[in-house]
């Protein structure tokens, strides 16, 4: 299998202009009669080529925010743009039309269907993109072309997990959404999962926000992002991103 390339040495931070930004969002749920409020009062932006890493317990709201973001979900309060675009006004129909034209989502678990094969899978998306990626470029990009006609039983975790990747870069989404894309795997195929993530975001300029609970993967984000009980209770920025081989955890 053909190896990925060098990690790319620590770089200094080079972000652009808001592209994505939450006002006052918070999210109340009813729980066996119960309100609980999984986000207070949240305000976060993201912008051009950015990589966030957005840290937090279980049950600290990560998942939710994401979902937010992603227009998987609305809050009970506050605004979230997307350009110009309000997408706590928008109709189901367009919701859905911005998951599949500007989003790309990345969880623990892999959902590939075995049936198919790795680019098989990736043309899933690409079959409903504008302009999508060749589906074996997009596996090129995560290191994965010589594994383009192995189906998911034939693959490790840590592949099928770069195969869940290109599956979601392979449209050029503005953003990429990752919940715990590691948390199902060792640390060494965890820091190729990491690299592989970090160099989407060098190359395509992708803005990249990566939930985990694992304060380490900070060092390679442009901003880390502190949740606990549904709040923001500390933002820092990196002067350098770190790579990845460099984790220790």
């Amino acid at each position: 299998m053909p190896a990925l390339p060098d990690p790319a040495p620590a770089v200094a931070v080079q972000t652009g202009a808001a592209v994505f930004e939450m006002r006052s969002v918070s999210r109340r749920y009813e729980v066996g009669g119960t309100e609980v409020w999984a986000l207070s009062d949240v305000s976060l932006q993201l912008h051009e080529r950015e990589f966030v890493v957005l840290l937090g317990a279980s049950g600290s709201g990560k998942s939710t925010l994401v979902s937010i973001l992603g227009g998987l979900d609305l809050p009970t309060s506050g605004t979230v743009h997307y350009l110009d675009h309000d997408l706590t006004a928008a109709s189901d129909e367009a919701l859905t039309r911005f998951r599949r034209e500007h989003v790309g989502f990345v969880f623990q678990f892999y959902n590939l269907i075995p049936s198919l094969t790795a680019a098989e899978n990736v043309a899933l998306v690409t079959e409903i993109a504008a302009a999508p990626m060749d589906p074996r470029a997009a596996l090129e990009l995560v290191g994965l072309g010589d594994r383009a006609d192995h189906f998911p039983a034939q693959l490790s975790g840590g592949e099928q997990q770069r195969v869940a990747i290109a599956r979601a870069v392979a449209k050029r989404p503005d953003v990429l959404l990752c919940d715990e894309p590691t948390g199902a795997l060792d640390v060494a195929t965890g820091r190729r999962v990491l690299e592989v993530l970090a160099r989407v975001n060098r190359e395509l300029g992708t803005i990249t926000l990566l939930i985990t609970h694992n304060a380490a993967i900070g060092a390679l984000a442009d901003r880390v992002i502190r949740l606990s009980s549904g709040r923001i209770v500390e933002e820092t920025r990196n002067a350098t991103r770190g790579s990845a081989d460099e984790l220790v955890w």
